[in-house]
């Protein structure tokens, strides 16, 4: 498969690397190291599919172009549009030609990610009564000084739609009773930390994003009727850690079963590889989650810039 990347940022030098000898091309309006400076001037007999880095705004648009050119797709989360009927169209018009298109959540193929779910499948937890996620970075100075990243929504847009796509991984379709705790401007334009979460959710869900963290982090706690679940960090960020208690009736110290990696960060190749899979055995489109993630984000968007501007 011949790929070529649009947009040859960091995210975009990370897919080239690990496309290998699929890429043959890039696309970027300002890095001078791409070979074009628009999707359009690439010639369509040189590539088979496209590997996009590129900010929220032209998504809909160059990604229509490439599936009504007969090109796949795969495309930095969140897929956001300012229509749902957008996603729509995208996801018939890719049908209608046969492509993949493919919204890129590299978390999924973190080991611990993958062993949490599997874990929940199995159903050695019981009832879930409540999930708590945090994730955290130190990009507030960096996003502020962006030309098209400190504004909407902020850390809610970018943080936020990984832990929503990471629950919907793990626990299935997500309620419709969202609502933002809390949501802060401490030094950036847009929100830099925010809290939301949903009652009605099973386990509930309590999930807190923040650029103000300083030293990168990811933390997941799981609390369940047969014992619980913890996750600790990221693998491209050091040793990760996946912990399993099993419960002591009525009461005491819990077994603990800890599985702790080190290893370079696994989840761009993998979620390559699963991307070509997919364009490999002709997988339908199906943009359902994508849907549900851009209506989520909208509404949750519109409450943390009111609570930012009280």
């Amino acid at each position: 498969m011949r790929v070529i990347v649009v947009g040859l940022g960091v995210q975009g030098a990370k897919r080239k690397r690990f496309a290998g000898p699929d890429f043959v091309a890039s696309v970027d309006p300002v890095n001078e190291g791409a070979e074009f400076r628009a999707l359009r001037d690439v010639p369509l007999e040189r590539y088979d599919a496209a590997l996009c880095c590129i900010p929220d705004g032209p998504k809909i648009e160059l990604l229509t172009y490439l599936a009504q050119h007969g090109k796949h797709a795969l495309v930095e989360k969140p897929l956001w549009a300012a229509e749902d009927a957008d996603i729509g169209r995208l996801e018939a018009l890719a049908r209608q030609k046969g492509v993949v298109l493919y919204t890129a959540y590299n978390h999924r193929f973190e080991p611990p990610y993958v062993a949490m779910r599997d874990l929940i499948a199995g159903g050695r937890l019981g009832r879930l009564y409540h999930c708590r996620m945090f994730y955290g970075n130190g990009t507030a100075r960096l996003v502020r000084d962006s030309a098209w990243r400190d504004h909407g929504s902020g850390v809610l847009h970018d943080l936020g739609s990984h832990l929503l796509d990471t629950a919907r991984f793990w626990f299935g379709d997500l309620a419709d009773d969202f609502r933002v705790v809390f949501s802060s401007n401490h030094e950036n334009r847009a929100p830099d930390h925010v809290v939301v979460a949903s009652d009605q959710a099973r386990p509930k869900l309590e999930l807190e994003m923040t650029l103000l963290n300083w030293r990168n982090h990811f933390n997941c706690d799981l609390f369940a009727e047969q014992g619980s679940a913890h996750i600790a960090s990221l693998c491209k960020w050091g040793p990760t850690s996946f912990t399993v208690r099993t419960r002591v009736l009525p009461s005491g110290r819990p077994p603990e079963e800890t599985v702790t990696l080190v290893q370079d960060d696994p989840t761009w190749e993998a979620e390559y590889a699963h991307f070509k899979g997919l364009v490999a055995r002709g997988a339908q489109t199906d943009l359902a989650t994508d849907l549900r993630l851009n209506q989520l984000l909208r509404q949750l968007g519109e409450e943390a810039l009111q609570k930012v501007s009280r």
